[in-house]
């Protein structure tokens, strides 16, 4: 029962952390003229580069439907193109333009992005290890539960 006692704070600490990082992002969201969190399906083209829409399904779980959607919405606002792949050209490759992308989301980042870096820069090396292995540790476990639930 200690033990439980000592982890309900964290617990506790980890959903605020998550409610207000979708609070954060949302208003991200909101500035970049995108809706809830197509900004953060950006960070996907950001992170792996050009993908097909089957692709950008996967990664999100998103239903083809709704991603083409988010292709639609992206593709109007010119942070996507989509381009016919050369050996194939039945298939459509989803190509990001980085650049516009960095324009919209990096301005609305820059604060948060350097209070941060002087937060994480007041922890020790050690803690920052600590940090570090409880983050990749967290998202296996974020990783396994997401494909548990795809699964069913």
């Amino acid at each position: 029962m200690q033990e439980e006692d000592a982890i309900r704070p964290i617990r506790k600490l980890s959903q605020l952390y998550a409610y207000t990082s979708i609070q954060m992002h949302e208003a991200v969201a909101r500035k970049a003229g995108l809706s809830g969190t197509d900004h953060k399906y950006l960070g996907f083209f950001i992170e792996k580069g050009q993908m097909t829409a089957g692709e950008l399904a996967t990664l999100t779980g998103l239903t083809t439907g709704a991603v083409t959607g988010l292709i639609d919405r992206f593709e109007k606002k010119n942070l996507i193109k989509r381009q016919f792949a050369q050996d194939d050209r039945r298939k459509v490759i989803l190509v990001p333009n980085t650049a516009t992308i960095m324009a919209l989301l990096v301005p609305l980042y820059a604060e948060f992005r350097s209070e941060s870096e002087k937060l994480l820069a007041s922890f020790s090396n050690e803690e920052i290890k600590i940090i570090e292995a409880y983050f990749l540790k967290a998202i296996d476990i974020m990783k396994a539960t997401t494909q548990k639930l795809n699964a069913n």
